[in-house]
Order: C-alpha cells, then sequence, then structure tokens
C-alpha cells in the first residue's frame, strides 16, 4: 500500500507541475488524512467536494472520541478517502492511525459479489457538511467495534483520546456538536449493552 501510493504521489506531481514546477501558492498534501494540491491551510483532494469516513466506535458501553488539535472539536475517528482506497479500506486505515485499534465495521454487505463487482458495507448514515464557503465534504458514517490492537493517542492531530459513556458526552469540554452527539448516542443504543431493547434516538 505504502508503495503504490508513492507511485500515485508521483504520478499527481508530474501532472500538476508544468515545466517541473507547482504552481505558485500550492503544495502537495500528503498525509493520513488525505492528499492533494491545495492553497495553504486547504488539503483537499478535490477542489469542491471530498469523501470523507467518520468511525463511531463502541466498545462496552463507550464509544471513542478524539480532540481535535486544529479544529479544537470533540470528533470520532475518521479522515478523508485517499484516491487509492475505498471507503472500508479507509475506515479501517483511519481507526489504527489515529487509535492503535483494529476495528470491524459494522453494517450489511449484500451477497453480490462477483467477479468484477466486490460489494460494501454501506455507511450507517451519510451527511454533507461545509468546510468553508466553496468547500464541502461528504461523509460516510460508520458504526465500528473493537477487534484488537492498543488504544494509543495520535500527538499530531489530537490533544487527547477516550472512551465515553452517554452520561459523559455532556460533561465533554468543549461541548460536543448536535450532530456528533446524535450519532455517538444512536452508535451506543445499537451496539451497546441494550441494544436489542433500544429505540432511535429523538432528533
Amino acid at each position: 500500500m505504502a508503495e503504490n501510493r508513492e507511485t500515485l504521489r508521483k504520478l499527481q506531481v508530474q501532472s500538476w507541475r508544468p515545466n517541473g514546477r507547482l504552481p505558485r501558492g500550492f503544495r502537495f498534501e500528503f498525509r493520513g488524512r488525505g492528499c492533494g494540491f491545495s492553497p495553504p491551510g486547504m488539503p483537499h483532494i478535490h477542489e469542491k467536494i471530498d469523501f470523507t469516513v467518520a468511525l463511531f466506535v463502541v466498545h462496552q458501553d463507550r464509544v471513542l472520541l478524539v480532540h481535535h488539535r486544529r479544529l479544537g472539536k470533540w470528533l470520532p475517528l475518521g479522515g478523508h478517502i485517499e484516491l487509492d482506497e475505498d471507503p472500508e479500506q479507509a475506515a479501517l486505515r483511519e481507526a489504527k492511525e489515529e487509535s492503535g485499534l483494529d476495528v470491524e465495521l459494522v453494517g450489511e454487505r449484500p451477497p453480490t459479489t462477483e467477479p468484477g463487482t466486490r460489494a460494501l458495507i454501506a455507511p450507517r448514515f451519510l451527511d454533507i457538511h461545509r468546510i468553508h464557503a466553496t468547500h464541502e465534504h461528504i461523509g460516510m458514517i460508520y458504526w465500528a467495534r473493537v477487534r484488537g490492537g492498543t488504544l494509543s493517542l495520535a500527538p499530531e492531530e489530537h490533544h487527547d483520546i477516550r472512551w465515553v459513556d452517554a452520561d459523559g458526552l455532556d460533561r465533554l469540554d468543549p461541548p460536543l456538536t448536535g450532530a456528533v452527539r446524535w450519532y455517538c448516542l444512536q452508535a451506543l443504543r445499537e451496539l451497546g449493552s441494550g441494544a436489542r431493547d433500544a429505540a432511535p434516538v429523538p432528533g
């Protein structure tokens, strides 16, 4: 995978730099959360819309959240789907890079895999959210469970990483956004110990 990404990076650089030079004010971004050419402060893959994944990982009636350094928010694991990945690969990679955990995605995979077609696990939800005036992210929101690994902080990206139960969600500082809080509660209800009797979280 690393060799493929490096080859992709070289091809992208060659295709974007006329006469061997990058356009003024642009730089190549190749990071765990995505790659692409962008003005400073805008490490996006595409100009108008990027595709991303978010993982609400549930373990022992707690959901895993990270305090993002750049954004200053509590968020689930996640990031950009890179150009050589499908959504499942991106979700598993982001989970490992950002938490040290190996996870399994929870969802339905239709029995339609055949030569030339591979069925993917459907995300639990989809959304589109504005990043700034000219750029949006389409988010594929997954539920996940822990399979293995050791929980660890990615200090270059996050201030903190922690498991939070339902009661602790409202004690986080800074407070969760309404959307993240709703997804956390819904994931806990669907994957927690009381999942069989759970009702959907009110909107």
